[in-house]
């Protein structure tokens, strides 16, 4: 299997938002869960992106992973290759933005590599290097109160500063609106001046575009499915692919089964889909702190949940207002309150599927990723677009047999997105 484009996504929800985008935008793609075991054969594609969850790890193991993956894309036909992030540029000021973008830049031999997070479509810009969420500056958006990487600073140029070894250039709205020449130029220039990397501005759509030129003539890149979006329509263009449509048929054919809704996401629009999914099924929220405390909770909601499923849809939330979990880290610590609640949805999950759920939608970045390793699903075919960047998802390899997933980001999705994607997995 030769492809033309490979990506190594820092989280589960970012890969299959990315390889969503990939295919609405002509290429034949397949997500990973990490670098395929060579037993596994994998469909013949245009694009492949290797889910990682490196998001919120030490920077050093980040780039250890993000590192191997580089490799095995290249291995397999890989010209460029996309380091997929967060369109809230969602990390630290240790990392691991800029420690993976640097060590990928090392791998593929130096140079400048454009970086942007902008997605026009979900509501993500960049002017001047700022990022802006639905029009408000990333400082002021609900990710100053993020759980894990609250973010304090929409200046990008000095958050990727801060993480990473060597100078950060920007690439403004002028020189992209003038074209791929100008951004080449910029380019060179900030190459010449031992700038590694470069973060790119974008307002619209036709700025993607541009960039995924540029960037499809370098080894290397950085940024949100935004950015996938260019590449894609770049290779289009290029003629190197069909733009005929990229999603199999039979990906949505039916499971069978059960269905369940798992979240973990303590995010504003998460809880409001919760809020309204309560109107129509049963939910069972569960108690964060108890979770702290012990297996009980987690054997209660099991129970609760094997009595109702076969009567329907079933819900699980370990989510919670942002005043709760504050609360908690404050007693328990940020890490180990997220671990018990990645712990915990995950063994839910496990245990569901054990019961015959077949339809799963998973809430939350960590969250998806933690219940997509405990159920070591090894990959899966994209299926269509649920919402924006949150696409049916069907296993490949599975030892369970087939399943439907959407795995959603937390801040993902209208108000009534559960039922929405549980009516597309039949």
């Amino acid at each position: 299997m030769a492809i033309l484009l490979g990506s190594i996504a820092d989280d589960y929800t970012g890969a299959s938002d990315l390889a969503n985008t990939l295919t609405k935008n002509g290429l034949r793609t397949v997500q990973t869960v990490g670098i395929p075991d060579p037993s596994l054969a994998l469909p013949d594609v245009d694009a492949v992106v290797v889910s990682l969850k490196i998001r919120s790890v030490p920077a050093p193991d980040a780039v250890a992973a993000a590192t191997s993956a580089e490799r095995w894309l290249r291995q397999r036909g890989a010209g460029h290759v996309l380091y997929k992030i967060c369109s809230t540029f969602d990390s630290t000021d240790g990392g691991n933005i800029g420690p993976v973008a640097e060590a990928l830049s090392d791998a593929a031999g130096g140079g400048s590599v454009l970086v942007t997070p902008a997605f026009p479509e979900t509501g993500r810009t960049v002017y001047l290097g700022h990022l802006f969420v639905a029009g408000q500056p990333l400082n002021e958006s609900p990710l100053k109160d993020h759980p894990l990487n609250p973010m304090h600073d929409a200046n990008l140029v000095r958050v990727l500063a801060r993480q990473s070894r060597g100078t950060v250039g920007l690439i403004d709205l002028n020189a992209i609106a003038a074209g791929p020449g100008a951004i080449k130029a910029r380019l060179d220039a900030l190459r010449t001046a031992a700038v590694t990397l470069a973060i790119a501005d974008a307002i619209f759509e036709r700025d993607l575009e541009t960039l995924g030129e540029v960037a499809l003539a370098t080894p290397v890149s950085t940024g949100a499915s935004g950015l996938g979006l260019g590449l894609a329509r770049a290779l289009v263009r290029s003629g190197r692919v069909s733009s005929g449509g990229a999603v199999p048929a039979d990906v949505i054919r039916p499971v069978g089964g059960f269905s369940a809704i798992v979240a973990g996401s303590c995010s504003a629009a998460t809880l409001r889909q919760l809020d309204v999914a309560e109107r129509s099924m049963p939910v069972r929220r569960l108690d964060p702190e108890k979770l702290l405390a012990g297996p009980e909770e987690i054997a209660a909601a099991i129970s609760w949940a094997g009595d109702r499923i076969a009567a329907g849809p079933v819900v699980v939330a370990a989510s919670a207002a942002h005043q709760t979990v504050s609360r908690l880290q404050s007693l328990y610590g940020r890490e180990a309150s997220g671990h018990a609640i990645e712990t915990a949805t995950s063994i839910i999950a496990a245990e569901l599927v054990a019961r015959g759920v077949r339809r799963l939608v998973v809430a939350g970045g960590e969250t998806s990723g933690a219940a997509v390793d405990k159920l070591s699903i090894p990959a899966f075919l994209i299926g269509p677009e649920i919402a924006p960047g949150v696409p049916v998802l069907r296993t490949v390899g599975n030892a369970q047999g087939d399943m439907l997933l959407a795995l959603k980001s937390g801040n993902f999705g209208g108000e009534d997105f559960f039922a929405a994607a549980l009516a597309m997995m039949h």
